[in-house]
């Protein structure tokens, strides 16, 4: 489909005050955020993307985003974070190590820290995807932000669960990659790279695995993260969608999946190299602490979630045991990893169901 739609464009959001607040992280990278607003609020709400996606996800000008979902709704100051694992940033095309727990102790604590230097005291509430909800959470659960209000979590949250050729790539696939094949990094424009370099190789065999569609971009995000499958229902997505992948998502640094795998492999979220003392402080097992966190959390999963399964549904019924009544699950019919926020009809079909969660736990 013709590219209609500029690439990075705020332009999903016409009828509201936009700034954009760059802040850095301890560690040493340049993150952003940007704000949304439309009126003042009692209660702000932080949206926080996934790996490969952007700010991007809630803003998309095709149809209703959630930004303007919410402000609609009366949550007129809606922020939106780009951490080190947005496709903004050039971070994850380059040769890194970054983790998941780099993520929770330095990318998260510096967002919340500029927010509130913005909004002070107002309530927080935060809604996440995929990768984002994996850190927050166990940003939130290691004590290193603290003082919100709420957190919706889609897809993935303590508990990553993955298909069993997920594992497997998982397992394998950093070391075939950077030692064998080469990149450090997967990257869902491989298909327009130049004939025979090693990106336009990859694209061209991942294809015939993936005959649901001929969009070179999705056949590359199916494998990147998928089981086997596309990381969304394809009739949720707006063929404008469908068609802007490559401007939606972006290159992957395959060390997180490391992490990853090591959670996976361990049933819940954990530190990948205790013996890291940047990461002293966080817990070895960040589930360990869970009966100290009275954040009530939204567990939102679509049932043909091919990419982390049940995790969600897991999550939510081991922190039931811990805390119970605390926190909620909402299973969304026909719906898949990605979706969720970036459907064609998520508007009428499952912002409301957030909504409701945001509105019990408002002021």
């Amino acid at each position: 489909m013709d590219q209609r739609i500029a690439r990075f464009t705020h332009a999903g959001v016409a009828d509201a005050e936009v700034s954009v607040h760059p802040f850095a992280t301890e560690d040493g990278l340049g993150l952003n955020l940007t704000r949304f607003r439309r009126a003042e609020s009692d209660d702000v709400v932080l949206l926080v993307h996934g790996l490969t996606t952007s700010s991007d996800m809630y803003i998309m000008p095709e149809h209703e985003n959630l930004v303007n979902f919410l402000h609609d709704s009366g949550f007129g100051d809606v922020w939106a974070l780009d951490f080190r694992m947005s496709g903004r940033f050039p971070y994850d095309a380059e040769t890194h190590r970054y983790t998941l727990d780099d993520v929770a102790q330095y990318d998260h604590p510096a967002a919340i820290a500029e927010l509130r230097r913005h909004i002070g005291d107002r309530r927080v509430h935060v809604i996440s995807h995929c990768l984002g909800s994996v850190s927050f959470a166990m940003s939130l659960f290691a004590g290193t932000v603290t003082g919100i209000a709420s957190l919706t979590c889609n897809s993935v949250a303590l508990t990553p669960r993955t298909s069993r050729w997920s594992r497997i790539k998982l397992g394998y696939g950093p070391a075939v990659l950077e030692y064998v094949l080469g990149p450090s990094h997967l990257d869902p424009r491989f298909g327009a790279a130049p004939v025979l370099t090693r990106g336009w190789m990859i694209a061209k065999a991942v294809g015939p695995f993936h005959p649901s569609c001929d969009e070179p971009a999705c056949h590359m995000l199916s494998f990147m993260w998928g089981g086997g499958k596309p990381i969304f229902t394809h009739a949720k997505m707006s063929p404008v969608t469908h068609g802007r992948l490559p401007d939606l998502f972006g290159a992957v640094g395959v060390h997180y999946y490391r992490h990853v795998h090591k959670m996976v492999k361990a049933g819940r979220a954990v530190r990948y190299d205790p013996r890291d003392p940047r990461h002293a402080g966080l817990p070895a097992d960040y589930l360990s602490g869970a009966a100290d966190v009275t954040t009530p959390i939204l567990f939102l999963t679509g049932d043909r979630n091919h990419v982390f399964t049940d995790s969600n549904i897991v999550c939510h019924r081991t922190l039931e045991q811990v805390a119970p009544g605390l926190h909620e699950l909402e299973i969304l019919p026909g719906y898949g990893h990605q979706d969720p926020f970036m459907g064609a009809e998520s508007a009428a079909e499952v912002f409301p169901r957030v909504l409701d969660f945001l509105k019990r736990k408002a002021g």
